[in-house]
């Protein structure tokens, strides 16, 4: 991985200098929340007047997330006023989700291509954080090569900070990454009750 830069502030907690340098980050594991915390990291990259890309690669049939509202609504925001950075949302398989998965060669080939868009954008350096979201699942079924995928984000330039999010992580990945976070059930209301409600779970 390249090396940081040095940046003027400290760490609050460490009080250890901070440094500024590209990050691959993990955000997988059985529990909800893993997208939940990436789009949590869009919010203060875009408050940093950070370029949001979001690479949606699945999602529930007939579920508009709201954190897809929120993030377009920051970027019009952007648009109208020159606060925060501007957000770009690509969703690749619309209508499909790792719990459905008819029409699989639609699925794959929609997958592959959302994974060489996101090549194109990392070569032209056009977003500062890449949320791709639920991306473990085509690596996981073979529709997206991880190989590629590792020495792909190993290899971008600049300044690019990546998130990708899913169940069951590649243990490559895992391994090429820079921060892993594994979210583990502990409680859940299901377990009593229903699965979700709106805004808790979408």
């Amino acid at each position: 991985m390249r090396q940081g830069v040095r940046s003027s502030g400290d760490d609050l907690v460490s009080g250890r200098a901070t440094t500024a340098r590209p990050l691959l980050i993990v955000h997988t594991g059985d529990m909800k929340g893993k997208s939940t915390a990436a789009f949590g990291l869009a919010l203060r990259g875009w408050n940093q007047g950070w370029r949001i890309g979001v690479f949606h690669f699945a999602r529930a049939l007939g579920v508009r997330a709201g954190e897809e509202n929120a993030l377009r609504a920051l970027g019009r925001l952007h648009e109208q006023t020159g606060q925060g950075g501007p957000v770009t949302w690509h969703t690749m398989g619309l209508g499909w989700s790792w719990t459905s998965r008819e029409d699989l060669a639609d699925h794959e080939l929609a997958a592959a291509e959302g994974w060489e868009q996101v090549k194109r954008d990392l070569a032209a350096q056009s977003h500062d954080l890449y949320i791709l979201d639920e991306f473990t699942a085509p690596i996981r079924w073979g529709w997206v090569d991880v190989a590629d995928v590792i020495e792909t984000l190993r290899t971008r330039p600049g300044n690019q900070h990546v998130v990708i999010t899913g169940r069951k992580a590649d243990p490559l990945l895992i391994e090429a990454a820079d921060l892993v976070v594994e979210m583990t059930r502990v409680k859940h209301p299901s377990d009593v009750g229903p699965i979700g409600q709106g805004g808790i779970e979408w």
